[in-house]
């Protein structure tokens, strides 16, 4: 029985990309300044399977762990990210196979007025805002007017997104996911944002919270990925928290989704437990949604010390014809003034019962390289991106 696990922790960059210039990112390296900036930061089973020695990374990293005394137990490296852009669909789209010659549209001036007319009339409503906003900020602001008007609350940021924000008790959620459907069809083309994304709250004035209703309406892939070959070769493709909604549920089977981190480890784990062969994808969206874009250090380091702590756990369920991989979308770096995603490189740590310890794969080309791996795994016939780097790691 063959199986490929795939955990995203959603962006934990390892430092800036060559190219990061292009994209106002110089010097982002969001574990890295983690670590110099957190007190007893230490991500002690990481580092096992070589976190703390990957080219370029470990002159970067801190850590109350002595790295001389370290017995590697994994392969490591590093990929960067060939596609033009740096946000959440991009990042898994490559890791999936895809590198996208042009990045998704954004809208820093706001929604064109003639979308937004066609969008109202579609649902019924006038919208608020159409502008980029901190998702936190914006239903603060907008929030009362919001109550009183019924009116969905539209925003966007420097990511490729149209957020639709509404309270719970004013347009149930259903309706919201309905509302960003319309949304989704009415961006194409040169509207073709990477995802729409429903933005449920409660609360009352001055104190509105958002809930974990949200639901993410992404584009579909423009080709095959690593996960319709395996599935269309009669290969389960399980996808856990956000992946299913990156994806369009295109080449997925089975997929739960979940509201915490610690929820996505657990359903991690439980399927780890089953049988079946094919592949296991995870999105670990806490790291970026609730901290990197809020610029918490403290609670980034806190979250990332937590998943080590789960992993021992992870890495005990595997099973003889198991191969796991932790990496990261993008980076979105909390010690910087930005609250965006940053263009950095990602780091790449493997480990199995048949994968060789201690292999420096140095920097992989594209995120892809993970796919094409999965693919001649699985030996699927196949015409994705990448290179794989299966006959490095595989002790057999």
């Amino acid at each position: 029985m063959k199986r490929f696990i795939v955990i995203v922790l959603d962006s934990a960059g390892i430092g800036e990309q060559p190219d990061s210039i292009n994209y106002g990112d110089e010097g982002s390296n969001t574990i890295g300044h983690i670590s110099q900036l957190v007190k007893d930061f230490s991500l002690p089973n990481m580092e096992k399977l070589g976190l703390a020695f990957i080219d370029g990374f470990g002159e970067t990293y801190r850590t109350t762990t002595d790295l001389n005394k370290i017995e590697l137990s994994g392969a490591y490296g590093k990929m960067t990210e060939r596609s033009a852009g740096k946000d959440t669909t991009t990042g898994h789209w490559e890791i999936a196979g895809i590198v996208l010659d042009k990045p998704f549209p954004v809208f820093p001036d706001g929604f064109p007025e003639d979308l937004m007319r066609e969008f109202e009339r579609r649902i019924g409503r006038k919208t608020l805002g159409n502008k980029p906003a901190s998702g936190t900020v914006i239903i603060q602001e907008l929030g009362d007017e919001h109550v009183r008007t019924g009116y969905p609350i539209v925003y966007t940021s420097a990511d490729s997104v149209f957020q639709i924000a509404a309270h719970e008790g004013v347009i149930p959620v259903e309706e919201l996911y309905e509302i960003c459907r319309i949304a989704r069809e009415l961006l194409t083309g040169e509207y073709g944002v990477g995802r729409v994304i429903a933005r449920p709250f409660t609360g009352e004035s001055g104190n509105y919270t958002r809930t974990e209703r949200r639901k993410d309406f992404s584009i579909e892939p423009p080709d095959k990925t690593i996960l319709n070959y395996l599935a269309e070769n009669g290969y389960e493709v399980r996808a856990v928290g956000k992946i299913e909604d990156i994806f369009a549920g295109s080449g997925i089977t089975k997929s739960v989704h979940t509201g915490s981190n610690s929820e996505g480890i657990e359903r991690t784990i439980e399927w780890i437990k089953e049988d079946f062969e094919g592949m296991l994808f995870t999105n670990l969206v806490d790291f970026d949604m609730l901290y990197g874009h809020r610029n918490n250090v403290e609670g980034y380091a806190k979250a990332l010390m937590d998943f080590d702590r789960r992993l021992p756990e992870i890495i005990g369920n595997l099973r003889d014809g198991d191969v796991l991989v932790i990496t990261a979308d993008h980076g979105c770096d909390p010690s910087t003034a930005s609250t965006d995603h940053s263009r950095e490189y990602v780091p790449l740590l493997i480990t199995g019962k048949h994968v060789k310890k201690g292999v420096n794969l140095h920097t992989r080309r594209s995120f892809c390289d993970v796919a094409k791996t999965i693919a001649e795994y699985f030996g699927v016939e196949n015409r994705l991106g990448g290179k794989s780097f299966l006959e490095l790691i595989l002790d057999v």
